[in-house]
């Protein structure tokens, strides 16, 4: 369809710079992001130092375990040490003189003795090293008896009369996922194995060097899984935290958006108000100067035309184009005043059909002319609305117009009226009204099968003194948007090359 009627060379041009635009709206969401990123990096933060903070505690309370269960042990070894001294060794050395393990009788009496101090107890095994030589000399393991060379740097720090622990442990929280190894803990304490006073107090003198393990296995375990809970517990956490982040983010990114959008667009029709409130003076001036003139010269034109026909017939086609021009001219500047100085409409309740049909009517015999098909599909059940029914006649009349000027010959010209659903899509409603305020509005499509047109000029079709014709002022279409706006409705375009145009028109 046809965008306006004046030159498209017109040097009034009032465009919007996009690429500023799109600047402006990043740098009035800029505060935004950073509060986006600040907010996620938090997140991280949060989840690195709960990993952290899990690993310490885990092995805090691996720390405790082994401080625990090597106290633990250092009784069992106090104790096991009076046992064995006061039940067999002594025993031992005034039966038989000497201390020979190797002899069946003193082996079972050592055993029977050790085991029945442990029984019951969270031990493993219990071996007991030589202090001459090193050399296992009993075990509760048996394959581990007479075993040389078995004591490392623990033994030899137990025979210096220094207690001391070996742990040796495997496994870590990825134990926890099925079909990894199995966690794995012991504890080795080396105690040296004294003499015992009648008093119970223990001797300097060593007799040897008692190992005891235990397996703290299912300890270790419960510390493994802690640390795991720990983990999963914080990361479902921070994982919920991330989607109710995200969610608040993405909510507040569109409605920064939104209101960007929306500010840009306010100062963009209030910078383009104020430009054609200057032009709007200067317009109204000149063509309150030119109107005068004009009058004169077409009364001046009637005047030659009737005396040239009285005295020299067949000329008076030279003053009729002289009228004819002028008028023309008087139209053009009448539209300059129209949109210069804006009458206030004078709204009344009426039929919107009423009005569709007066249009129809007037454009009927030029459609006929280009043999142009008018359909109408109006609906009978709309409400009336408040209208100024000379201007809206006026808007809707150039709207048609347009449509017949887009189809050079043949084509349909589509008019339907219909109510504006009450959730209507925002293609349907001016993005910057709320579409509550269009719940069971009256709607009018005007469609035309013309030549469409492009993007580019689909973006300017509204601003003044912008055409794509040889002839005209590129008023029509700005003074039809005003007039619909005047009346608190919107109007939008939608249009491809080739493919014909649509006008929507909705009205509260």
């Amino acid at each position: 369809m046809i965008n306006s009627d004046s030159p498209v060379d017109s040097p009034i041009s009032l465009t919007v710079k996009k690429p500023l635009a799109r600047e402006e709206m990043r740098a009035g969401l800029r505060p935004f992001q950073l509060v986006k990123y600040f907010s996620f990096t938090s997140l991280v933060v949060i989840l690195v130092f709960t990993l952290f903070l899990s690993w310490v505690i885990s092995n805090h309370a691996r720390k405790v375990m082994l401080e625990q269960s090597e106290e633990y042990s250092l009784l069992l070894a106090e104790n096991l040490n009076q046992q064995v001294f006061r039940s067999f060794v002594l025993p031992t050395v005034v039966r038989f003189g000497k201390i020979a393990l190797s002899h069946p009788e003193q082996f079972e009496l050592l055993d029977r003795i050790v085991k029945n101090a442990t029984q019951g107890l969270k031990t493993e095994s219990v071996t007991i090293y030589d202090s001459s030589l090193n050399v296992i000399s009993y075990s509760t393991l048996p394959e581990l008896v007479g075993k040389k060379d078995a004591g490392g740097v623990e033994y030899q720090k137990a025979l210096k009369n220094t207690p001391n622990s070996q742990i040796v442990f495997s496994g870590s929280v990825w134990s926890l996922i099925p079909g990894a190894p199995e966690v794995y803990c012991q504890l080795k304490t080396y105690i040296p194995l004294r003499q015992v006073s009648s008093t119970g107090a223990s001797s300097p003198q060593i007799m040897g060097v008692v190992e005891i393990t235990q397996n703290l296995s299912r300890e270790y375990g419960a510390i493994i899984q802690l640390q795991g809970r720990i983990i999963l517990v914080s990361s479902v956490i921070m994982a919920v935290l991330f989607v109710v982040l995200r969610t608040i983010v993405s909510r507040g990114d569109r409605i920064m958006e939104v209101r960007a959008t929306e500010r840009l667009r306010l100062e963009e029709k209030l910078n383009q108000s104020e430009r054609l409130a200057h032009l709007g003076t200067m317009v109204a001036t000149v063509s309150h100067e030119i109107k005068s003139p004009l009058g004169i010269i077409r009364s001046t034109a009637e005047l030659l035309e009737k005396r040239i026909k009285k005295v020299a017939p067949g000329n008076e086609q030279l003053a009729r184009i002289i009228v004819d021009e002028t008028s023309r001219l008087n139209t053009i500047v009448m539209e300059f005043l129209d949109f210069a100085k804006p009458q206030e409409p004078k709204l009344a309740r009426m039929d919107v059909n009423e009005v569709v049909r007066r249009a129809l009517q007037f454009i009927e015999p030029k459609a006929r002319e280009q043999n142009v098909e008018l359909q109408a599909e109006l609906d009978d059940t709309l409400p009336s609305v408040d209208l100024d029914q000379e201007m809206f006649y006026r808007a809707l009349l150039n709207i048609l117009v347009n449509g017949l000027q887009s189809m050079d010959s043949e084509g349909v010209l589509e008019v339907t009226t219909a109510k504006a659903k009450a959730n209507g899509s925002e293609k349907d409603i001016d993005d910057a009204m709320s579409r509550n305020r269009f719940a069971g509005a009256v709607e009018i499509m005007i469609r035309d099968s013309g030549k469409g047109m492009s993007a580019e000029k689909l973006e300017h079709i509204f601003e003044p003194f912008f055409s794509d014709k040889n002839r005209g002022t590129g008023l029509g279409l700005a003074i039809t948007r005003n007039i619909i706006e005047q009346h608190h409705g919107s109007v939008r375009v939608k249009s491809k090359e080739g493919l014909g145009t649509t006008f929507t028109i909705v009205l509260p």
